[in-house]
C-alpha cells in the first residue's frame, strides 16, 4: 500500500483541486455555484491525475527515462516496489474509475435533457483519458516529443477550469479564459520544473522535453516567463472586472512566486531543484485559493 500511494505522487495532486477550484470559484462569483458538480469535478480530475501518475511510472520505466542515471526520487515500477503489470492493472482501474465517475458527474450536470452536452463533454473526458495515459506510457508517447507542456497547458488550465465553470453556469464567459490561462501557466511551471530536475536522464532516454530542447538556461528563462503568465492573467482579469480592493487578495502569494523563481534559476542540481516542484503545487494551489476568495468577496 505504501508503494501504491508513492506511486500515487500526492505532492502533484494540488494541481488537479486547484484547477477545478479556480472554475469553482468563478462559478460561484457568478452565482452558479453547484457544490455537487465540484465535488464531483474534484474526484473525476483526481482519479486521472493519479492515473496520469501511474502511467507515468510504468512508461518511464518502459522507455527507458526511469533508470539509474535519474536523479529525481526513484519510481515504483524502476525500484521493483510495482510490478510493471501490476501497474498496467491499476492504470486500468483508474481508468474505469475516472470514466465512471466522469460520467455521474455529466448526468448530474446535464441529466437527460442535455443530450448533446453530456456527449461533448463526454468527448472531453475520453480524450483526457486518452491524455493521461500516452503521457508516457504509449507506443509513442507525446510526452517524449515535447508535447507535454501544450496538454498540461490546455488540461490543466483550459479544459479544468473553463470545464468545472461551465458545468455549473451551464454558459461560458469570455473572460472566464483569463483565470484558466493562471491554471494553465502555473500547472505548466510545475512540469518544467520536473523536467529540468530530469535533463540528464531524459537525454540519455532520447527524451525530448522542452528542456532538453532549450537547455538548461533557456529552459530557466522559460519557467520565469511562465510564472510572469500566470501572475499577468490573474492581475489582467482584475483590473477588467474590478469591484473591490479584495480582488487583489492573491498578491499575499505572490513572495512564494518570488520564491519558486529565484530557486529554479539558482539551484543546478536535481537535488537542489527537487522541493521545488512540490513547492510550486502548494503556491499553485494557494494563489487559486487567494484569488478565487477574493472575486468571491
Amino acid at each position: 500500500m505504501k508503494a501504491w500511494i508513492s506511486a500515487f505522487r500526492p505532492r502533484t495532486l494540488p494541481l488537479a483541486l486547484s484547477c477545478i477550484g479556480m472554475g469553482g470559484f468563478m462559478a460561484a462569483a457568478n452565482g452558479a455555484f453547484d457544490a455537487t458538480v465540484v465535488g464531483l469535478c474534484v474526484l473525476t480530475t483526481l482519479f486521472l491525475q493519479i492515473l496520469s501518475n501511474l502511467a507515468n511510472d510504468y512508461g518511464d520505466s518502459k522507455h527507458g527515462a526511469d533508470s539509474v542515471h535519474r536523479e529525481g526520487p526513484m519510481r515504483a515500477v524502476q525500484a521493483g516496489h510495482i510490478q510493471a503489470e501490476q501497474m498496467k492493472k491499476g492504470m486500468v482501474a483508474f481508468s474505469l474509475l475516472s470514466l465512471v465517475s466522469g460520467l455521474l458527474l455529466l448526468w448530474v450536470a446535464f441529466g437527460a435533457e442535455g443530450i448533446l452536452l453530456f456527449l461533448l463533454f463526454l468527448a472531453l473526458g475520453v480524450a483526457s483519458i486518452w491524455a493521461a495515459i500516452n503521457y508516457t506510457a504509449g507506443d509513442k508517447p507525446y510526452g517524449y516529443a515535447g508535447l507535454g507542456d501544450i496538454f498540461v497547458f490546455v488540461f490543466f488550465g483550459l479544459v479544468g477550469v473553463l470545464g468545472t465553470y461551465f458545468l455549473q453556469a451551464q454558459e461560458l464567459q469570455g473572460v472566464v479564459i483569463l483565470p484558466a490561462l493562471v491554471c494553465g501557466f502555473f500547472s505548466t511551471a510545475v512540469l518544467n520544473v520536473n523536467n529540468i530536475r530530469d535533463i540528464k536522464s531524459d537525454v540519455l532516454a532520447g527524451k525530448r522535453s522542452v528542456p532538453v530542447r532549450l537547455g538548461p538556461k533557456r529552459a530557466r528563462i522559460y519557467h520565469l516567463l511562465l510564472l510572469l503568465g500566470g501572475v499577468t492573467s490573474a492581475f489582467a482579469y482584475v483590473l477588467l472586472n474590478y469591484e473591490s480592493p479584495w480582488q487583489f487578495l492573491f498578491v499575499l502569494a505572490l513572495p512564494l512566486v518570488l520564491v519558486n523563481a529565484v530557486n529554479v534559476w539558482r539551484k543546478q542540481s536535481s537535488k537542489e531543484l527537487d522541493p521545488y516542484l512540490k513547492q510550486m503545487a502548494m503556491t499553485t494551489l494557494l494563489f487559486v485559493l487567494l484569488f478565487g476568495l477574493g472575486q468571491v468577496l
